[in-house]
């Protein structure tokens, strides 16, 4: 059902094709005489083809209807699964155990189906090394090899450079 749904009296058409509460086909009859059957049977008239001549009506329990509707896009929510973007950073003067440790932490990500940025920063006249990062990339890539994939080579903005991972498919 849509946002501005017309219910009961917000229906402005005289006649309407009817659907009962069986989903039945009634036929064309009068708003009143609609109006009179859902009133009965203790639910709502609601306009679902208000574009059709004449609109479509449905007898339906309004609340019950938006409920489920409601239960249907939370359920669809929780399905969807949101890959994060995890960031690891680095400095291209890293030593051999700060380096194993990062590639740990990089391989947990990758498994657990994240994304991971690797960054590099500089500091001072660090940046003048900056082909150190990029071997430094490339020995991650190597280690890596088994679990993830490098999805683009290195960014460079400012003082910062950058890689993505992925796990590999």
């Amino acid at each position: 059902m849509r946002e501005n749904t017309r219910i009961n009296e917000q229906i402005r058409a005289r006649e309407v094709r009817l659907i009962n509460q069986d989903n039945q086909q009634v036929g064309v009859v009068p708003l009143q005489e609609a109006l009179r059957l859902a009133r009965e049977a203790e639910l709502d008239l609601v306009e679902v083809a208000p574009d059709a001549k004449p609109p479509v009506c449905k007898i339906v329990d309004y609340r019950k209807v938006l409920y489920e509707q409601k239960k249907r896009a939370r359920e669809s929510r929780k399905r969807q699964k949101v890959i994060e973007v995890k960031e690891v950073k680095m400095r291209p003067s890293i030593d051999q155990h700060d380096y194993e440790t990062k590639v740990k932490h990089i391989r947990e990500f990758l498994e657990e189906g994240q994304k991971v940025k690797v960054t590099f920063f500089y500091r001072g006249r660090e940046r003048a090394f900056q082909d150190r990062a990029k071997a430094l990339l490339d020995k991650l890539a190597a280690d890596l090899q088994d679990i993830g994939m490098l999805e683009n080579e290195i960014r460079t903005q400012g003082t910062l450079n950058g890689a993505i991972f992925t796990k590999k498919r």
